[in-house]
């Protein structure tokens, strides 16, 4: 089978500024393919050239077996969208928003009625189809703006950022329905900050920093790569921060940087506690994440913008 979407030393430049410096990925039907990345890295760049509404400044874009440049109407219909932003017409009700979203695709006054009750009743809103947008939560505004996603029933289902600003019961329950769409069949492009939900739902991923590819794979083999199975965390206090910095170097170990922690990756766990431990407070050993793997190719560039 071909893949869903292909990307060939793809470009993007805004005036002098280059976006996204020729990536080259490619996603597989029914999978959830993930981009992370800071700011600025890219992500939204490169999901808005894929849903066909920003052109390409140079290679090659292929998307459900079509090129962007020769039909991006084609690629469009098939196609569904959740931006960023809550970008819901705030004049119209639950229901009537996603009537007028209906018309978009030509869909049949009867079929739209029918797929508006089933996305709104899949994302616990169908009691709410007559109120008024003013009237919904932030996590309703977002589940509405899911379920408008999937009123076309798209081959290929783009989530920028989905669950920003949603609670943690919110957010579980947008997870749940991502994995309900993962077994129907639905591909998958999901671009977040929360490096848990990447880890918990992407097949895999790729993670973009200052516009180009820095690692791609599946989670757990990004953490083995680039971490390991553990992590030691140390927390020093402000005054003995150098101190332990030394120590560390004394023994060829460079912490990674964050904020107040240290983090040492790759390294044998029972020795460095056995040392290090009853020299210095606040030492955690735990179970290495994506956010570590994240921390460790974006982290130092992030401090110094």
């Amino acid at each position: 089978m071909q893949p869903v979407v292909a990307a060939e030393g793809l470009v993007k430049r805004y005036d002098e500024r280059v976006a996204v410096d020729r990536i080259s990925f490619h996603v597989e039907p029914q999978e959830c393919f993930g981009f992370l990345g800071p700011n600025g890295a890219g992500k939204t760049s490169t999901m808005r050239m894929i849903a066909c509404v920003s052109p390409l400044t140079a290679g090659a874009l292929r998307v459900l077996g079509r090129d962007v440049r020769d039909d991006p109407r084609g690629i469009k219909a098939r196609l569904g969208v959740v931006p960023q932003e809550n970008n819901l017409d705030p004049d119209l009700t639950v229901l009537q928003n996603l009537l007028v979203y209906a018309r978009y695709f030509d869909m049949p006054a009867s079929l739209a009625r029918q797929r508006a009750a089933e996305v709104l009743e899949l994302f616990h809103l169908a009691d709410r189809a007559k109120s008024p947008i003013a009237d919904l939560s932030g996590g309703m505004r977002r589940r509405l703006v899911l379920a408008r996603g999937l009123l076309n029933t798209p081959e290929l289902l783009i989530l920028d950022e989905p669950t920003t600003g949603l609670d943690p019961q919110a957010r579980h329950l947008v997870w749940d329905k991502v994995r309900y769409l993962k077994g129907r069949g639905v591909t998958m492009l999901l671009s977040t900050h929360y490096m848990d939900e990447a880890e918990a739902l992407c097949d895999r991923l790729i993670i973009l920093h200052q516009g180009r590819i820095v690692a791609e794979g599946r989670p757990a083999g990004l953490i083995a790569t680039h971490v390991g199975r553990e992590v030691i965390e140390v927390r020093p206090e402000s005054a003995d921060r150098a101190r332990v910095v030394g120590l560390l170097r004394e023994r060829r170990m460079e912490p990674e940087e964050a904020g107040e922690a240290l983090y040492l990756f790759g390294q044998d766990g029972d020795a460095v506690l056995g040392w290090l431990g009853s020299q210095v407070r606040g030492v955690v050993r735990r179970t290495a994440t994506l956010e570590d793997v994240f921390l460790k190719l974006t982290g130092r560039a992030l401090r110094e913008e």
